[in-house]
């Protein structure tokens, strides 16, 4: 019997644990989802667009359980709430664009055709999701692959190892029938396996780079669609007429929230000489008013790291960086409860270039590095010199520069005045290592769907 573990940031101790799920239980499970699969499309849309939306609406009934959960699984402090706000915004939007995303696209009716272009279910849709934002990053391929008539099997991260099966249980109480959206406990290996064996009819996965080169190897000859989020190495820029007070408050924000732990959050950042100085100040205040400890105690601002591991990839990048001479400018003493294990102090860095790690490998926690730049072709060179692209956070007054600029990004999404959000109207989606694809919006609608052409010839 293999067990998965969750170890908690807070103390150390397991958590909770599940048994895994054998190769052979797990393939009946995804049967029964793509038994169900054909009846779930046959119910009208708005049926199960209600549905999806009574399942997102329990789930919110459960915040007094799935608030602290959070907290105990990954770290992050309860007076944030947990991610209710952006899992119900996604939920409701997609929601409000399902029925003109799906519709069909009609080329002729006429006395003698009909012609037209409709968007059928993939079939059984699997979602491998991550433990930095559990709720958040699962509904957004969760809510429209439901509504677009799939069914859904959900596999979490270890670290957030409650969260699918709190998910289900939310939905399944307001009805949607439990051979249509059914969680699993599974390895790494029996999860490749089933994929290769060819159970899934759309695969997607938030993770790491390595993990999604292991969903892709494991896809591979069984012509399931895929979907990737994998790493990032978010850049923003502050030019010279930029908000300052804006830049820094929204840029230390996106550096540190939730510990750092954000696909999109900002990891390296460039200002202009002009500002640097008076930026360098001030994202120091604020930074090192952060309250470091434990992430249940409501006056906490900066939980622990979600696991000790992650935590010690920053410190060795940070202490690399400072080898190298990059200079810490944050305090330590601040932070006492920082104990060499997951509870880590946040930390500024300057006098940083681009030989470091710090500013080129993805660190998925609290430290940044700020470089300064003499003008735009600088800044641009800067933030494309890496293996990833999802955001890039322009701070400017003139939106035709950041435009201009953003046409010559390397990203998924640009940015202006603003960081670390993720629009439901718009297509969330990466480069390079980054991954493929793209969820929510349309385009998250199209991707998990396929086109089927009718073309019918009346009879004369």
């Amino acid at each position: 019997m293999t067990m998965i573990q969750c170890i908690s940031p807070v103390n150390g101790e397991v958590y909770a644990e599940r048994e895994a799920m054998s190769f052979e239980a797990a393939k009946a499970e995804v049967a029964r989802a793509r038994k169900a699969q054909k009846a779930w499309a046959r119910r009208p849309l708005e049926e199960r667009v209600q549905l999806v939306l009574k399942g997102v609406a329990r789930l919110n009934e459960m915040a007094d359980e799935v608030v602290p959960e959070i907290a105990w699984q990954m770290g992050r402090p309860v007076r944030y709430g947990g991610e209710f706000r952006g899992f119900n915004e996604r939920s409701n939007y997609v929601a409000s664009i399902a029925a003109d995303s799906l519709k069909p696209l009609v080329i002729e009716d006429s006395a003698s055709f009909e012609r037209r272009i409709e968007r059928e279910p993939h079939g059984v849709v699997f979602v491998i999701a991550p433990w930095n934002y559990p709720y958040m990053t699962a509904i957004n391929t969760i809510a429209p692959a439901l509504m677009a008539g799939n069914t859904v099997v959900i596999k979490h991260a270890a670290q957030t190892l409650l969260v699918g099966e709190r998910m289900v249980r939310a939905f399944v109480e307001a009805g949607v029938p439990d051979d249509v959206f059914i969680n699993v406990f599974l390895t790494h290996d029996v999860t490749s396996a089933l994929i290769a064996d060819g159970n899934f009819n759309f695969i997607n996965f938030t993770g790491s780079v390595e993990g999604g080169r292991a969903i892709e190897r494991a896809a591979a000859g069984t012509f399931a669609g895929v979907g990737l989020e994998l790493g990032g190495k978010d850049p923003g820029y502050v030019m010279e007429d930029a908000d300052l007070e804006a830049a820094v408050d929204t840029l230390m924000d996106g550096a540190f929230y939730n510990s750092g732990q954000c696909c999109c959050g900002i990891e390296r950042v460039y200002v202009n000489e002009n500002l640097y100085d008076a930026f360098v100040e001030k994202a120091v205040a604020f930074v090192s008013a952060y309250k470091l400890g434990n992430p249940l105690e409501q006056d906490t601002t900066l939980g622990p790291m979600a696991n000790k591991r992650f935590a010690a990839t920053v410190r060795a990048q940070t202490a690399e960086a400072i080898a190298a001479g990059a200079k810490p400018l944050v305090d330590p003493k601040l932070f006492p409860q920082d104990d060499g294990g997951a509870y880590l102090a946040p930390q500024v860095l300057v006098n940083v270039d681009h030989s470091m790690r710090v500013m080129r490998e993805e660190s998925f926690g609290p430290v940044v590095g700020i470089m300064k730049v003499k003008n735009d072709e600088e800044a641009l060179a800067l933030m494309n010199d890496s293996p990833y692209g999802l955001t890039a956070s322009l701070w400017t007054r003139d939106p035709a520069r950041a435009a201009r600029l953003g046409r010559e990004i390397e990203t998924g999404t640009v940015f202006m005045n603003r960081a670390d959000y993720l629009d439901p109207a718009l297509c969330w989606t990466g480069c390079k290592e980054t991954g493929k694809g793209g969820s929510l919006s349309v385009i998250g609608f199209q991707n998990l769907t396929r086109p089927k052409s009718y073309h019918l010839k009346k009879a004369l």
